[in-house]
């Protein structure tokens, strides 16, 4: 388990520049050593935003973008079209801008690809297997963090927390719309060597609050908030604005 480190920026898009930066840097650094990077994107609004910096400062970055491998941490099973997917904003926002091949792209399957949810949630287990990093381990993954305090699709008090000795978990019944999704476990997020919280608003500041709560004596319990139960192997950052870091 690693320290987590918080950067607090002004705004929002202070914050989505920030992490762009920082990305394109790890990315390139990565290639540099002769390393394919794979990475977990989010969604949500600072993803959004994180993206379209992504697209807008890549020019001048040496990265490859043929060489780097995308997954995301979490996903709605709903119509491959649908807005609700975090990998349509993904894709029109920097992915198909910079030419990311198709085979570097892994989406968890949608409902035309997928019976239900759990077999889509399969079919990602399976890809993860076929596909995913050698070592297990994702170089970064991005997570928002919802007011409540879930991560990826990982809700409080939700049986999916539980889940263990897999990668992937089909979500039903999600406390937030549309009820049906596909997840990343504790399990698969925490062997990431980094992993990167990108918050932002006020709404977001007592998830924060609550996250930083603990100590090593008595640590947050992953079932009241569950961003409280990820990090890195060798990296946690929480990049914040000043709203979501108010409560700190």
């Amino acid at each position: 388990m690693t320290t987590p480190r918080i950067e607090v920026h002004e705004d929002a898009a202070g914050l989505a520049t920030a992490v762009a930066g920082e990305l394109l840097t790890r990315l390139a650094d990565a290639q540099e050593s002769g390393h394919l990077p794979q990475i977990v994107l989010t969604g949500g609004s600072i993803a959004e935003a994180l993206h379209r910096e992504v697209a807008r400062l890549a020019a001048s970055s040496p990265v490859d973008w043929s060489h780097v491998v995308v997954w995301w941490g979490d996903e709605r099973f709903v119509a491959p079209d649908s807005s609700d997917r975090n990998a349509v904003d993904a894709r029109a926002a920097f992915l198909d801008v910079l030419g990311v091949p198709a085979a570097n792209v892994h989406e968890v399957p949608a409902t035309d690809a997928a019976a239900d949810v759990d077999a889509a949630a399969a079919a990602y287990a399976e890809a993860l297997r076929e596909h995913g990093p050698a070592s297990g381990g994702f170089d970064i993954v991005m997570l928002g963090v919802g007011p409540d305090g879930h991560v990826a699709s990982l809700f409080p008090g939700h049986p999916a927390l539980d889940v263990a000795g897999v990668d992937t978990v089909g979500v039903t019944g999600s406390p937030k719309p549309p009820p049906e999704r596909v997840s990343l476990t504790f399990e698969a997020l925490g062997r990431a060597t980094s992993v990167w919280f990108l918050v932002s608003g006020e709404g977001k500041a007592e998830a924060v609050a609550r996250a930083h709560a603990g100590t090593p004596d008595a640590p947050v319990d992953r079932h009241d908030v569950p961003a409280a139960g990820v990090t890195g192997r060798e990296e946690t950052i929480w990049f914040l604005d000043r709203a979501s870091a108010s409560r700190l």
